[in-house]
């Protein structure tokens, strides 16, 4: 027919034959009562495919020929179209489709047991014909009453449930709807409906989950409900804004905490204890961000950035961050295994890092590896080795160039001795056996040269030592720090009991005159001793009133020290160690005074950094305006400490004032380096 010019007639005649086939349909559809009407709507579907399918195979070549040449629908798409308008669209069959298929949905949400592979074809009935006809019959109301359904659940839940049972609710809800419906609805109204259901239960519920009384975010996070915590990760994660609101409660939080634990006055009594704290506050949310927030880095950072908010609201953090590292390397690790002094030092390590005055840190570690050094009371020379070497790699060589000198020194010093008693020989047989630590000016932290009389036992070797020492090295000077040694004593009390007292040089100087006197006054030991008076009161203290190491007896009895007091040998003193040390009544911290002179040799200590970096700065750019000198200044410096704007000023006016820079004679804000 195509052939001899009948391919209109054919056309024609194809549209009004399948029009009154789907007619007669049509009735058989409208027919159907209940549950039948969508089975009787499938099985004429499919049959509708299968005579579309042979009759497009029929007229392939009027498909091929006749209608691309006339412009006109291809078969298959008019059977499609035709089907459309004569069963989907009717009157009759559209509105009653709708309600069925929204039946279905609210039986399956009771969880009653519907037909998914019915469902399933005729959604792909619907999606053959067109996503406006999908969209139109069935995905817009679907999604409303899903929402409506499910919002109003959840405004429910959320007034009766905790937090975490409701994230629950939440997460069941989301996982059973979304394995529900993806065996019947097409992929995209799943992702929509996951998404507006998303919007109801999680978006518009953030602020009052995160906060919500007993058992939101801040809550969880005190109880370390790890899954909890993960489940609110996971759910906010999914809309908009979720993990930056879970984020800034967080660090809220953590900052609060911080400050109330670096302010309280009672924490601050116990140093090691105060860092102690911090390390756990560390580890705490660091397993939290671990285990519940997949170790988001985002959230790492804003740890990182509240530690660093906290430990620098307490000027003390430096020192107290020392005096934690010194009671783990003099006892508190003793016995622990290499892995976990490690484990330790790199946890010293991180708060380190978040220290600005990284220089004062460095005065007081000083100070304390010095002690330690020099009384041998180190726990292990590989973990002081291995502390420094994270500092040299965290700040650089420059760092720690004095504390490696501080080792030399003692090796040094070690190899000094022993040449000197292989030289010496018999000369010093009769002698107290002497163990002198030779340290170099700079590399150890400085103290006045105190004067104290020694006792004329010591005094002998001492001037042998001297006269060798010369000997080997000229031109060196040697100064006595007795207010950094110690000495051991051999002692003999009442009924012959002998006992070996570990005491500083201070104390044994003030024992050692009762070798000829049982009583002295206390202004008999101090014109004896001439030790500074601060010195030689805290050993008194520490010999006549410490209780189980009162070698000394005081008249009249007493905690304190007084200038009317009298002090006798102690015979009476008994102790169930044969070696017995007899420590100083010293504070752990330092005392206000001490931490201000302390500061101020920080302070005097950075003039001399902040002035080399202004003229590395000036000496590369030439011209510079002030502004920008400050920048430049504390970009180079804050890996040690944060540069005062105010000190920076006064070290530029130094440099004018000593012809390194000048001002420019046109703009006096900017500064010229003198070539």
């Amino acid at each position: 027919m195509v052939l001899h010019e009948f391919g209109e007639k054919l056309y024609s005649g194809l549209m009004s034959t399948m029009t009154s086939h789907l007619k007669e349909m049509e009735k058989s559809i409208e027919a159907a009562q209940g549950s039948l009407f969508l089975e009787e709507l499938n099985r004429r579907w499919a049959e509708h495919n299968k005579a579309l399918q042979m009759i497009r195979d029929i007229l392939m070549y009027m498909d091929r020929t006749f209608i691309p040449r006339t412009h006109k629908t291809p078969v298959h798409e008019l059977g499609l179209n035709l089907w459309r308008d004569n069963i989907v669209h009717s009157s009759k069959i559209q509105l009653r489709l709708e309600d069925t298929l929204l039946e279905f949905v609210r039986r399956e949400w009771t969880s009653e047991v519907i037909n998914r592979g019915l469902m399933r074809n005729i959604m792909k009935m619907l999606m053959d014909l067109g996503s406006s006809v999908y969209e139109e019959i069935f995905e817009k109301s679907f999604l409303d009453v899903s929402v409506e359904f499910y919002s109003d659940a959840f405004k429910q839940f959320i007034k009766c449930c905790d937090c975490g049972d409701y994230l629950m609710k939440v997460e069941i809800c989301l996982n059973e709807v979304s394995e529900r419906v993806s065996h019947y609805l097409d992929a995209k109204t799943v992702s929509e409906l996951i998404s507006d259901m998303e919007t109801e239960m999680i978006k518009i519920h953030l602020h009052t989950l995160v906060h919500m009384e007993n058992s939101g975010l801040v809550n969880m996070i005190m109880d370390d409900k790890y899954e909890d915590l993960g489940r609110m990760y996971s759910l906010f994660g999914r809309v908009p804004n979720g993990l930056s609101t879970i984020r800034n409660v967080m660090t809220s939080h953590i900052r609060d905490t911080g400050k109330q634990l670096v302010t309280d006055p009672e924490r601050l009594k116990d140093p090691v204890d105060f860092v102690q704290r911090l390390l756990n506050e560390k580890d705490k949310h660091s397993k939290i961000i671990c285990l519940a927030f997949n170790n988001d880095k985002t959230f790492q950072n804003a740890l990182n950035s509240s530690f660093e908010y906290f430990i620098n609201l307490n000027p003390r953090s430096p020192e107290f961050i020392s005096l934690f590292v010194d009671d783990k390397l003099r006892k508190g690790l003793k016995w622990v295994s290499e892995e976990d002094i490690e484990i330790v030092l790199d946890k010293v390590m991180m708060l380190f890092r978040y220290l600005q005055e990284k220089d004062v840190f460095e005065k007081y570690y000083k100070q304390h590896l010095a002690k330690r050094l020099l009384s041998g009371k180190t726990i292990s020379d590989d973990a002081e080795r291995s502390l420094i070497v994270k500092l040299k790699t965290e700040c650089g060589y420059q760092f720690t160039s004095k504390l490696e000198g501080m080792f030399t020194d003692m090796k040094t010093s070690h190899d000094t001795m022993h040449g000197f008693y292989a030289s010496m020989g018999a000369d010093v047989a009769g002698y107290p056996t002497l163990a002198i630590h030779v340290l170099t000016t700079g590399s150890w932290p400085t103290h006045p040269i105190a004067t104290c009389n020694l006792p004329t036992e010591i005094l002998g070797i001492c001037d042998k030592f001297r006269t060798y020492y010369f000997g080997a090295h000229i031109g060196r000077r040697l100064s006595w720090q007795t207010n950094m040694g110690t000495a051991d004593l051999k002692a003999t009390f009442g009924k012959g009991q002998k006992r070996e007292l570990n005491v500083s040089t201070y104390q044994m100087c003030i024992l050692m005159l009762f070798n000829s006197g049982d009583r002295l006054s206390y202004k008999e030991i101090e014109q004896a001793t001439e030790i500074p008076a601060q010195d030689w009161k805290r050993s008194l203290q520490s010999l006549a009133c410490a209780k189980g190491r009162d070698v000394l007896r005081k008249e009249p009895r007493s905690k304190e020290v007084g200038e009317d007091d009298a002090f006798f040998f102690n015979d009476k003193f008994t102790s169930l160690l044969y070696k017995v040390k007899i420590g100083i009544v010293v504070a752990q911290k330092e005392s206000e005074p001490e931490e201000q002179e302390t500061r101020q040799r920080v302070e005097e200590d950075r003039k001399p950094q902040i002035e080399a970096a202004i003229v590395r700065i000036m000496k590369s750019q030439r011209v510079l305006d002030h502004n920008n000198i400050v920048a430049e200044v504390t970009k180079q410096l804050q890996s040690r400490f944060l540069p005062n704007p105010v000190v920076i000023k006064k070290q530029i006016e130094s440099l004018i004032e000593r012809e390194f820079l000048e001002r420019d004679k046109v703009d006096q804000r900017l500064y010229r380096y003198i070539a």
